[in-house]
């Protein structure tokens, strides 16, 4: 799914709509009980979906940080857990 797509998904699920690519010239809009979002509606909603895929990764980091360190505490590593076969990653 190209980025704009996922901004319209967003602007408005249930909308029916084409595009060619990434480029906003080429959305063909469907849905006429649904106003057709600006190129700047979009950006905006691009920026939303960015900061949000940002703050989850800083979130899995942070936990992940977070559990290293109980393992540590504990006298074990992720190795040891992987050992036991409880360790995923």
């Amino acid at each position: 799914m190209t980025k704009l797509a996922e901004a319209i998904n967003l602007y408005n699920l249930n909308a029916q709509w084409v595009i060619e690519g990434d480029n906003y010239e080429t959305l063909d809009w469907h849905s006429t009980d649904i106003a057709k979002p600006t190129l700047e509606q979009l950006e905006a909603l691009l920026s939303q979906i960015d900061a949000a895929k940002a703050q989850a990764e800083a979130e899995a980091a942070a936990k992940k940080a977070a559990a290293e360190a109980k393992l540590s505490a504990l006298g074990l590593t992720t190795d040891d857990l992987k050992a036991l076969g409880l360790g995923g990653n």
